[in-house]
Parts: structure tokens; sequence; C-alpha cells
């Protein structure tokens, strides 16, 4: 299946990022978000779990496989980050607001945040985070939560859903985004978030949202938010 390219706006924030404009195709993905389409006037078709769906409000679990298959000119895309922000939080904030790209930032800023249960696994992705622009040490970020590195695999698993790598690689997209998004170019970016470089952020991207930065960024007009 080809993809084709998304054009529009793109608004970056700290947990969450709106996409109004025309929607791409995409291969079929997976990606550490949950993800919100509203299409106002012609509904859009997905596949989520090999199963076809078409609507106008459609919800994408964090972590759900699914791949957009056709898309109107004009639809408005929510994504937010699970261990800010639950899918049923996201879907309150926006179902029956008037789509506008302001009027979903409102809505976003306001959703309730999820509190870290557990302040070892906070601390760890605090480290994380902190080391995003080099190599990134599972024993240590285990060390710096006082953990094993048995202990913090458990508790990873249990409230964040990712293994430690894979989180690793979410958050260093997430990074390098924010990076191109203020101005930086692409290979300067991945090496800002700590990619091997610009291919690699490329394949992550393709692997974790189905599409290429070319596809994805090239035509779409990016604004960092506060």
């Amino acid at each position: 299946m080809s993809v084709s390219h998304w054009s529009g706006e793109l608004w970056l924030g700290h947990d969450f990022g709106l996409i109004q404009g025309a929607m791409g195709r995409t291969a079929p993905h997976a990606h550490y978000a949950h993800q919100l389409i509203i299409a106002p006037e012609q509904a859009v078709t997905l596949e989520l779990d090999g199963k076809r769906h078409s609507g106008h409000f459609l919800v994408i679990q964090a972590l759900q496989r699914h791949a957009i298959l056709q898309a109107p000119d004009n639809a408005f895309t929510v994504y937010a980050e699970p261990l800010s922000i639950a899918a049923a939080d996201l879907q309150a904030c926006v179902h029956n607001l008037c789509p506008s790209l302001p009027a979903l930032e409102a809505a976003l800023r306001a959703c309730p945040r999820l509190p870290l249960a557990d302040r070892r696994v906070a601390r760890a992705l605090q480290a994380l985070d902190a080391a995003l622009t080099g190599k990134v040490v599972a024993s240590q970020l285990a060390a710096r939560a006082h953990l094993s590195l048995s202990q913090l695999e458990r508790l990873f698993a249990r409230d964040v859903g990712l293994p430690v790598r894979r989180l690793v690689l979410w958050r260093r997209l997430r990074l390098a985004m924010a990076l191109l998004l203020d101005g930086q170019p692409v290979a300067q970016a991945a090496h800002g978030a700590g990619f091997a470089d610009s291919a690699h952020f490329s394949r992550t991207l393709k692997a974790l949202f189905g599409v290429t930065a070319g596809q994805a960024l090239k035509t779409l007009r990016p604004r960092l938010l506060a």
C-alpha cells in the first residue's frame, strides 16, 4: 500500500500533539500514544487490529496496531502521552467540542493528568530523559531509582507498559520531533535526541507512526507550544 503525504498544521505540546489538515494513509503500525481522530465532514476509515472501522470520532488506544486507509482533506488528530492522560479522560475532554486547534489545545491543557503511583518509576523516568542525548543504560536508570535491573523491568511492565529499551526509543522520537519543530535540521535533531543518525530517526518514525519524516513533516506547518 502506498503512503500519501500529510499536510496542514502540527502543534506539539509537552505531552500531547495536534494536527489539522489532510491526513495521509499509513502503513500498519502501533505507537505509545493514545490517538483520537475527529473528522467533522467526511468519515475516516481505519484498520484496527485487522478490522475496518469508519467514523467521524475514532479512538486508538496506546500500542493498538492500526493503519489509516482513507481520510478526508480536513480532519483533526490528537495524540496524548498515556503516562500523562488516560484514554477515557482524553475522550471526555474533547467530546462535543467544536474542533479547532486553539479549542483542542485548551481542552488538552485542562485535561486531568495521571500521577505516577510509584516514585521509583518517576525517578527512573527523570534519569532516562536526562540521558537521552547520549547512551541510556538501563542498569544506571535502575541504580538512580534504587532498584535492581529486574525490579526496574517489572515496574516498567506494570506502570509504563513498555520495556526500558522501547520507552527510550519513544522518548528519543518525542525529543527529536520537538527539536525539529524548534527549527533544527533533521540530522542535528536526530543527534540531539540520541539517535545514531537521521536514518535511525526516520526508521523509528516509520516503525512507530507508519510514515517517514519526509512524508509526515515536510508539508506540515509546525508550532512548538510553550
